[in-house]
C-alpha cells in the first residue's frame, strides 16, 4: 500500500508534512510518496538521519495556495503538488492521497482526475467529531455549498458507509440538521431531503438541533456546505477560547493552579479527545479515489494519523460499499 502526501500543502510546508511521513514509515510501516519541491523536501529529511526504503520523492514544481482560486489553479498549474499527487493516483501508482493544502483546489482535481464514484451527483467532505457518545460524523462541511435533496440522500449513504467500516458502528442513526425537529420545519429543500431520507433504508431518526450535534444525538449530522463548514469553524473557534479561559483562571488563584495540577492527567484525557490531530483529517467521499483532507494548520501528528485514516479507507474498501449500497437504490 502506497499513500500520496501532498508535502506543500500546510502552512508550514514542507516540514510537518516530511515528519509526519517518516513518523508513519517508522511507526506504522506503510509506504508513502511525498510530493513537491524535491529539494526543499530532501533538506527536510536530512534532519531525520539515514534514507528509507518506504519513503520516495516525486518532484512538483508548483504550489496551490490556500488563497488561489481553485478551479482556475487546478487547470492552470498541471504540475502542482495537489494535482502531480492525484495524477499518481489516476495512474494506479497510489492507494491514497492526502493533502493539507487548499480544499476547493483539492476537491475540484480529484473531481477532474479520479472522476465520482457511478450514480453520485457530487462529492462531500466528511469530518469526525468528539461527542458526549463518542464519534459522529458530519457531512457536508464544504465540498458543495448549494446541493439538491438528492445530495443529502445520497452524502446520508456515503457517510453511514464510512461510519460503518472506519468507526466500526453497526447501524449509524442519521439526523437531519435543521431550526427545528418537526418534519414540517426548515425550507422546501430540507423538508424534500427529509422525504427522501424517510423513505430511504437508512437508520433515518429524523431532524436533529445544533443542540444534538455533541451531544452524540446521531452517529451522522447532515448538512450542506456552508452550514458544516461555519459549525466546523466555530467549533474550533469555541475550543481554542476555552482553552484560553480556562488558563487564565487557572493563572489568577494559587488553588486553582493546584487543582489544576490534581486534575492533570483529566486535562489531558479530555485534550487528547478534543485534539483534531488524533484525527487525522475530513474524507472527501464520492471520488473514485481515496482522498484526505487535513488542516491547514496541521502538525506532523495530524499528518501522520491522516496517512493512517487513508491506510484504513484502502484496507476497509470503503468506495466499494458506497457503490454496493448506492446500487440498492
Amino acid at each position: 500500500m502506497k499513500i500520496v502526501v501532498d508535502a506543500m500543502g500546510a502552512d508550514k510546508a514542507p516540514a510537518v508534512e516530511v515528519e509526519g511521513a517518516v513518523q508513519a514509515v517508522d511507526e506504522l510501516g506503510l509506504n508513502v510518496i511525498l510530493v513537491g519541491d524535491e529539494p526543499r523536501i530532501r533538506e527536510e529529511l536530512k534532519k531525520y538521519g539515514e534514507s528509507r526504503e518506504k519513503l520516495s520523492i516525486v518532484h512538483a514544481p508548483e504550489t496551490i495556495g490556500m488563497h488561489d482560486p481553485a478551479a482556475i489553479s487546478v487547470r492552470r498549474k498541471r504540475q502542482s503538488s495537489i494535482v502531480v499527487g492525484l495524477d499518481l493516483l489516476k495512474k494506479g501508482e497510489g492507494d491514497a492521497f492526502v493533502s493539507a493544502g487548499n480544499t476547493g483546489a483539492v476537491v475540484c482535481a480529484a473531481t477532474l482526475s479520479l472522476r465520482l464514484l457511478p450514480g453520485l451527483e457530487r462529492p462531500g467532505i466528511a469530518i469526525a467529531i468528539p461527542t458526549l457518545t463518542g464519534v459522529s460524523v458530519i457531512m457536508d462541511v464544504g465540498a458543495n455549498i448549494t446541493p439538491k435533496p438528492i445530495h443529502m440522500l445520497q452524502y446520508g449513504i456515503m457517510a453511514d458507509a464510512y461510519s460503518r467500516y472506519i468507526l466500526h458502528k453497526t447501524k449509524p442513526t442519521i439526523g437531519l440538521l435543521n431550526v427545528g425537529e418537526e418534519e414540517t420545519k426548515g425550507t422546501e429543500f430540507i423538508k424534500e431531503a427529509y422525504t427522501l431520507l424517510s423513505e430511504s433504508k437508512l437508520n433515518f431518526i429524523g431532524n436533529i438541533e445544533g443542540r444534538d450535534i455533541y451531544a452524540g444525538t446521531a452517529d451522522v449530522i447532515l448538512c450542506d456546505g456552508f452550514v458544516g463548514n461555519v459549525i466546523l469553524k466555530v467549533s474550533e473557534s469555541v475550543i481554542d477560547t476555552l482553552v484560553q479561559l480556562i488558563k487564565r483562571e487557572i493563572k489568577a488563584s494559587v488553588i486553582a493552579t493546584v487543582g489544576a495540577v490534581l486534575a492533570s492527567s483529566a486535562f489531558n484525557s479530555l485534550k487528547k479527545k478534543m485534539d483534531y490531530s488524533e484525527y487525522g483529517g475530513a474524507q472527501l467521499l464520492g471520488v473514485d479515489g481515496r482522498c484526505i483532507i487535513s488542516h491547514g494548520s496541521s502538525t506532523a501528528k495530524a499528518i501522520k494519523n491522516a496517512i493512517r485514516v487513508a491506510s484504513e479507507f484502502v484496507s476497509e474498501d470503503v468506495n466499494r460499499h458506497i457503490v454496493e449500497e448506492l446500487e440498492s437504490y
